[in-house]
């Protein structure tokens, strides 16, 4: 079904949202993306980073009332409020859990559907939106997340279930591994530079915003350090998909060389992302979870690294 048009839901993450009238100037400085950038008909992709640059979480971010609303990994929510909210005390900013406020859907060549709640989105990715509640932001070609009011999640579903089937969150994430998408998941929390999982390359990054947390560290390896480790996506002739963080290994170094990003089931195979050192891909002899685990072979991604574009953002 990762191939041909579906709908699920999007359960495996929740919503933080910052509101009032500093929550802009407040998480310009917090996190890896430009807010300014960012509009009614243009969401984004993004991160926060510790001092030294490591990804705390990453997250699509879209505007909405009087605020923001950040998409990330249930697990890491918690506790990126507690830590935001240290940061936030002398802003005019309130942080919140709104998970229970919105239903998500992720929608793969549902474009049909969407037209039928009134909502056609543009193909370049971010475009968003927005008609009678509802919010649709363009994830990557012929993916959508469609984000609906709790109140009108039984409806939207019964209309969505009408004319497309319903599929599982595997296939998305199968969708997002095709499309070279990294994400923070609580295993891999503190683990990687932006760079490390492309952010850069899926406009995650800002180069001229200026300062925010981790921010030395980050332009430090853009300007003037060589990326030895970056996403790649691979494949796994095996059904059980590895879990975030799992270590993949080269016999011809005899020791690991990077780590799973995150990975999803073809059926009878399985496709990830993982960050790897640019040597062992050279070697192409990888093996997860021991030198003589199973072999890894490597794929395509459908962007390429372009420094001098990522630093113009």
């Amino acid at each position: 079904m990762a191939d041909s048009a579906f709908f699920c839901s999007l359960s495996h993450e929740g919503i933080l949202a910052v509101r009032g009238s500093d929550a802009g100037k407040f998480l310009q400085g917090q996190l890896t993306c430009n807010l300014n950038y960012l509009s009614d008909q243009h969401a984004g992709l993004g991160a926060r980073c510790m001092v030294k640059g490591r990804m705390q979480s990453s997250f699509r971010i879209l505007p909405e009332g009087n605020g923001y609303l950040l998409a990330m990994a249930s697990e890491l929510l918690e506790a990126q409020l507690a830590d935001l909210k240290k940061y936030a005390v002398f802003s005019k900013a309130t942080l919140t859990d709104d998970s229970a406020a919105w239903a998500r859907f992720g929608l793969q060549q549902g474009d049909a559907a969407l037209q039928a709640l009134n909502l056609c989105v543009a193909e370049e990715a971010g475009a968003t939106v927005r008609h009678d509640g509802l919010i649709a932001v363009r994830a990557s070609a012929g993916r959508v997340e469609l984000w609906v009011p709790a109140d009108q999640a039984a409806a939207v579903h019964e209309k969505l279930a009408a004319t497309l089937p319903e599929g599982t969150l595997n296939d998305w994430l199968l969708g997002q591994v095709r499309a070279g998408i990294g994400q923070v998941m609580g295993p891999t929390r503190e683990l990687f530079i932006p760079q490390m999982i492309n952010l850069q390359a899926v406009d995650g990054v800002s180069f001229k915003k200026g300062c925010y947390t981790g921010q030395e560290i980050v332009a430090r390896m853009q300007y003037l350090g060589k990326l030895k480790r970056r996403q790649y996506r691979l494949a796994l002739a095996e059904t059980a998909v590895p879990q975030p963080g799992a270590e993949i290994f080269s016999p011809t170094h005899g020791s690991s060389v990077g780590e799973v990003v995150f990975g999803a089931s073809t059926g009878d195979a399985v496709e990830l992302l993982a960050v790897l050192s640019a040597e062992a891909v050279a070697d192409d002899n990888l093996h997860l979870g021991s030198l003589e685990g199973p072999r890894l072979q490597l794929l395509d991604l459908p962007y390429e690294l372009d420094r001098d574009r990522e630093i113009q953002r």
